[in-house]
């Protein structure tokens, strides 16, 4: 059987699309936090192939949260950055497989971008490609 590149275009889209959806569907997944006994509010983060899982944080204002983040096995790197300054929050971090503890105390409310800006030469930034979320600050 031989194909044309007409039908190489056309079936395109349809082997790409499981790849799309995929990030899609973890990008939806929120959590909301509560402080632990100690009154820390913990979550747990997964980078994975440009996605975050929950990519939407809600914590609250002036209580400690500690992020436990990781991203999943494999070649690419990512990293998470939340520049924050106004809520006190600066935070840009490489990830492994092995999770790694962030700390901060947020102290304004409003919702700040959290994503990875890792990027290779002549191609999309990782953000760009779907790699971001939000970490919202509640009063």
């Amino acid at each position: 059987m031989v194909l044309e590149a007409r039908h190489l275009i056309l079936a395109a889209p349809l082997i790409l699309a499981p790849v799309a959806l995929s990030g899609a569907e973890t990008q939806g997944a929120v959590h909301v936090a509560t402080p632990d006994a100690d009154g820390v509010q913990r979550i747990r983060i997964v980078a994975g192939e440009y996605f975050f899982k929950p990519a939407r944080l809600i914590v609250k204002a002036n209580k400690p949260v500690e992020l436990l983040v990781s991203r999943e096995a494999g070649i690419v790197s990512h990293n998470l950055v939340i520049d924050a300054p106004a809520a006190g929050i600066r935070v840009k971090e490489d990830l492994s497989t092995e999770a790694k503890k962030i700390n901060f105390t947020p102290t304004v409310p409003g919702v700040y971008p959290l994503y990875c800006d890792k990027k290779l030469l002549f191609l999309a930034s990782h953000r760009e490609r779907g790699m971001e979320g939000a970490l919202e600050i509640v009063p």
